[in-house]
């Protein structure tokens, strides 16, 4: 079992995740860390033959294939954000649901606080959210069916992606607006996805490095659409995405006037109007967000 972190310019908050991948009650085999320079991963590097550091070119889908491509032996490939907290069973719960049942190709975990529908949260707060919840009794115990992967932690079977030539699709530029919904969609075509009520943890959701809100304003809007177009069967479904980027307008139509500190609703409005636009005169592409 492996894990697998892309990041750029959030070397601090690498360093607190990592705190708690290395806590695990069951280590990982291989922790792959995939950044852009070595700024990146400044004071996170051991010498441990376990651990790999790896540099690329920045965008999260082609950070996440390279660690896709160094992790090519291993059974079992967790994903998480550079921001994201374990809790310390998180692995053994994670390998457990895959061993007993052979038709799992995705597990997402549990998220008991999600810093990104917000200000954010600091390291204290998550850690402080994990120590309160390890006490507590969780009497849902049993995987629940989950319509996706949530990127900021997400595991898949790597035999099926290896078999179905399934990687993570760079055309999506940058933050990759929906890409794990996409990667993880298309290896439900082969099995099942499931929410793991046994592995829990918290994601900060950090505002740094994260790019403008203009960008993000047309990945809003082009990436569902591009995805539902080049969906196979009933793997991005068209209502799906016409949710997603109508919910999005709305919210960043409604709070454009008077945006919360810590989102860019007027630049994200900006660009999902000149996505909108793209959209009109038949040029609408995912790539196009890099020229904002």
């Amino acid at each position: 079992m492996a894990i697998g972190i892309a990041t750029i310019g959030r070397a601090a908050i690498l360093r607190e995740t990592l705190v708690e991948v290395r806590a695990q009650s069951r280590p990982c085999d291989r922790l792959i860390i995939c950044a852009t320079q070595p700024s990146d991963v400044e004071g996170t590097i051991t010498e441990s033959p376990d651990e790999h550091m790896v540099f690329t070119k920045p965008g999260l889908p082609r950070q996440r294939n390279k660690i896709l491509e160094m992790a090519a032996d291993c059974d079992i490939v967790l994903f998480i954000d550079d921001d994201f907290l374990l809790d310390r069973d998180y692995l053994a719960a994670t390998l457990a649901a895959f061993e007993v049942d052979p038709a799992l190709v995705v597990t997402t975990g549990t998220v008991l606080a999600d810093g990104i529908t917000g200000a954010g949260l600091s390291a204290a707060e998550g850690r402080r959210i994990l120590a309160e919840d390890s006490g507590r009794p969780h009497p849902e115990m049993n995987p629940v069916p989950s319509f996706a992967g949530y990127g900021c932690n997400m595991a898949i079977r790597m035999a099926v992606a290896q078999r179905e030539g399934i990687r993570v699709d760079e055309r999506l530029p940058l933050y990759a607006w929906q890409e794990d919904v996409d990667f993880t969609r298309q290896l439900a075509q082969h099995g099942t996805v499931a929410r793991l009520p046994t592995a829990r943890g918290v994601h900060l959701g950090t505002k740094t490095g994260r790019g403008s809100g203009r960008r993000l304003g047309y990945s809003q809007v082009a990436n569902p659409i591009y995805l539902m177009r080049k969906a196979r069967r009933d793997a991005y479904p068209a209502a799906y995405a016409a949710r997603r980027v109508l919910g999005n307008l709305a919210a960043n139509l409604l709070h454009a006037l008077r945006p919360e500190p810590h989102v860019d609703r007027r630049g994200r409005l900006r660009g999902n109007l000149v996505a909108l636009g793209d959209l009109l005169r038949g040029r609408l592409a995912p790539e196009r967000a890099l020229d904002l």
